[in-house]
């Protein structure tokens, strides 16, 4: 048997499970995670000392005790949620007395492809648990140290409460385990790839799986002729800031050409970061001789997920061209509007096409924890089936259950 079929059958076993069973097992994990600190930072010390620090993605690959702690915190979450198994979507009764209920169920495997962040491996195998499926992970060669002590806690924890590890599998990080686990057709239900729009469009490109999008995120910010100076500071420090290689970083500041004067004071919070603005012609003069880190932005420059500490700065001439900038750029991800005319935020949320669409604040809470949902298991940039934070409801599926009493069918 391989581990894809190990996998299926794992996912028959957890069907057998309780909802306060899984949830002893996620907060079984939370206190062996924070007893298995020192293994596990040591673990992601190997891969840190092959990055270099000034790549923006070793903060992404890298733990600390606070961040584990935070991982722990994020189990509990996610153990006390409601089950999103079992539940009743719809329920009607035909003319002829047939019953039909919809019912949310488990997918039973999904697959996640993932680059240098260690901490998906928790949140992905947490939420699968939840939700009934069997998870077979892919982690990038960057987090491999990480990703395998974490696998191993996660495999020491499913022995203890008597589960199959099969629940949870870590495969190698090599590009041949990757196109195994895309080519399951029949025994893996759902890929989802978290990281770059090169990982993305690889997987989308070759999986024979059933691919959700999550990840890339080309994040705009709109200053409105009546935006609040202050808060747009904060806002547009925040989006950028609070964590560069994420994907609801801010990537683009669009200025109303009416507020051009106060551009300097917009953006002198980002120097204290040391963020280079790329600027369209426009906003460098507004900007040269106030900004130290300035460059002037070239066509590469817009649409571009930076991940770093760099941002394009475009001046617009209303929310028109606002609008038609991100409609041509954006990967449909998170976008931001700062202003008070409540005219301007309703059309801005009518009409730009993203899975989050934010009036008044940055795009940094694009987060299943912020959301509430406990974790999430990707952002998804696409239509079908789920958008946005993807947290437990969006990782099940649902079936048709029709009752009768001997009705049939007329020829």
């Amino acid at each position: 048997m391989n581990i894809f079929e190990q996998a299926r059958e794992g996912a028959r076993q957890l069907n057998l499970l309780s909802e306060d069973r899984i949830n002893a097992v996620l907060l079984h994990l939370a206190d062996a995670t924070m007893e298995a600190q020192g293994e596990i930072l040591e673990a992601n010390a190997r891969d840190l000392a092959l990055k270099d620090p000034a790549d923006p993605n070793y903060d992404r690959l890298k733990l600390t005790p606070a961040r584990i702690a935070e991982i722990a915190d994020a189990l509990r979450s996610v153990a006390a949620l409601p089950s999103p198994l079992g539940r009743t979507l719809a329920q009607w009764t035909r003319p002829n007395g047939m019953t039909i209920t919809k019912v949310s169920v488990p997918f039973g495997v999904i697959g996640v492809i993932y680059e240098a962040r260690p901490n998906v491996t928790f949140d992905v195998f947490s939420l699968c648990l939840k939700a009934g499926s069997a998870v077979v992970m892919k982690g990038g060669k960057d987090a491999d140290e990480s990703n395998r002590a974490i696998a191993a806690l996660i495999h020491r924890v499913l022995e203890q409460e008597g589960l199959s590890t099969a629940v949870a599998t870590l495969l190698p990080a090599t590009h041949e385990a990757a196109a195994q686990l895309m080519q399951a057709v029949g025994l893996v239900d759902l890929i989802i790839p978290r990281g770059g729009r090169k990982l993305i469009d690889f997987v989308r490109s070759h999986s024979l799986v059933p691919v959700i999008e999550t990840g890339a995120g080309i994040c705009h910010a709109y200053f409105h002729h009546s935006g609040d100076l202050d808060k747009g500071r904060r806002i547009v420090l925040n989006a950028k800031t609070r964590r560069v290689s994420v994907c609801n970083a801010l990537d683009c500041l669009l200025v109303d050409r009416s507020r051009i004067g106060q551009l300097p004071a917009l953006v002198e919070p980002l120097a204290a970061k040391n963020v280079v603005l790329h600027a369209c012609p426009e906003a460098f003069e507004a900007l040269d001789g106030h900004y130290p880190l300035l460059q002037h932005a070239d066509d590469g420059c817009w649409g571009r997920e930076w991940r770093d500490y760099a941002m394009s700065v475009r001046v617009v001439g209303g929310i028109d061209e606002a609008l038609s900038h991100i409609a041509r750029y954006s990967s449909r991800h998170s976008e931001s509007i700062i202003a008070d005319d409540a005219e301007a935020c309703r059309r801005f949320t009518r009409e730009v096409d993203a899975a989050c669409v934010y009036t008044n604040l940055p795009t940094s809470f694009t987060d299943g924890g912020q959301f509430g949902f406990g974790a999430e298991i990707g952002i998804s940039t696409q239509k079908l089936h789920a958008r946005g934070p993807m947290g437990l409801p969006e990782i099940t599926t649902y079936k048709y259950v029709i009752a009768g009493d001997g009705q049939t069918r007329e020829p």
